[in-house]
């Protein structure tokens, strides 16, 4: 497929918008095209059809987050602080992009199993670096050298999720950015007295 990376990034962004608004189901290629200000045939010019230009989606987005943690991991923090900017980067993408938090937390779950796949495939490089805090938390002896690595990455990652879900379900009425210490507080320390 051509891609004029401007354009290619002109309908992501409209795709971004138009499925926020209207639903991935209700989201025709026709509104995307519209949104985008370019003719519909120019979309499949970079995309096959709607699921490729969700997978697009989440993989043009999924990569702000990846690259937002890797410059997490270049750095030379210890893993409180690793962890701490990680949910709060994960928290200002989606805080700062409301359409984008939109279709992350509601949208992409309502899509088939066959696209949940692909989806997840793009996740993978995501949690492989969170599992790399995780495992350097251990080696340091910040983290308990009995955490099962699996399960940790489901707590912090699940928390987060849930926590943005949370928020776009009740239409974003508060500040996402002020839940980040509590959220790493509690991950880290629990609700232990």
């Amino acid at each position: 497929m051509k891609r004029d990376r401007p354009k290619y990034k002109q309908i992501i962004d409209a795709a971004v918008i138009v499925i926020a608004e209207n639903g991935y189901h209700q989201a025709q290629v026709s509104k995307i095209a519209k949104e985008a200000g370019v003719a519909d045939g120019t979309i499949y010019l970079y995309f096959k059809n709607k699921e490729d230009i969700l997978i697009s989606v989440f993989r043009e987005k999924m990569a702000i987050f990846t690259t937002n943690l890797q410059d997490v991991l270049d750095k030379d923090l210890d893993t409180s602080e690793r962890l701490l900017r990680m949910i709060t980067n994960h928290f200002r993408v989606l805080h700062e992009d409301r359409h984008l938090a939109i279709v992350t937390q509601l949208e992409l779950r309502q899509s088939g199993k066959k696209l949940r796949l692909r989806i997840n495939e793009v996740l993978k490089e995501y949690l492989d670096l969170l599992d790399i805090v995780l495992l350097e938390g251990i080696k340091s002896g910040e983290l308990s050298s009995t955490l099962d690595i699996r399960l940790g990455r489901q707590m912090v990652f699940g928390t987060i999720d849930e926590t943005i879900t949370s928020w776009v379900m009740n239409d974003q009425k508060y500040d996402l950015m002020k839940l980040s210490p509590e959220v790493h507080r509690l991950l880290l320390k629990g609700m232990k007295a």
